[in-house]
């Protein structure tokens, strides 16, 4: 219960920034360059499941977004890749690998998107990787933060 209670003030509280620092706005403009954010850590369940972080590159062009990468960690620094959801190499409950892996898969299509549509609230939540979602926006919004012009 726990974790639900903060993982719904984390997506509160993303969807807020996306709101306020969303690209395209009328009243910013950005510098051309890229751009680096990285979202706060995620504390999943009481096993560890899910805890992370995301840090994502975009790259401003013309005051829109141009390029996108993101990738996700897990808290000791090590990137979520096909690796992911494996217990020491092998994949020991397939259901787990296989929800691990849709979360990887999502983290890639969320910066697709993001390169696609050139703004933030276009891009859409996918089921089974909401927490990167979340993590996805809050790293996009710390980027913009820095490409700000004065």
């Amino acid at each position: 219960m726990k974790a639900i209670k903060r993982l719904a003030l984390i997506v509160a509280l993303m969807t807020a920034l996306a709101a306020l620092s969303g690209c395209g706005s009328k009243n910013v403009s950005y510098k051309d360059g890229t751009y680096e954010g990285q979202s706060s850590v995620y504390e999943g369940d009481e096993e560890g499941n899910g805890d992370g972080y995301g840090v994502v590159s975009i790259t401003l062009k013309d005051n829109k977004i141009v390029a996108c990468e993101f990738s996700t960690y897990e808290t000791d620094g090590s990137l979520k890749d096909e690796e992911y959801g494996k217990a020491r190499g092998s994949v020991a409950n397939k259901d787990y690998y296989n929800k691990a892996q849709k979360a990887v898969a999502g983290a890639k299509e969320y910066a697709r998107q993001l390169a696609e549509v050139g703004e933030l609230d276009k891009v859409d939540a996918i089921s089974g990787a909401t927490i990167n979602y979340g993590q996805f926006k809050e790293a996009v919004s710390e980027a913009l933060k820095k490409a700000r012009q004065e």
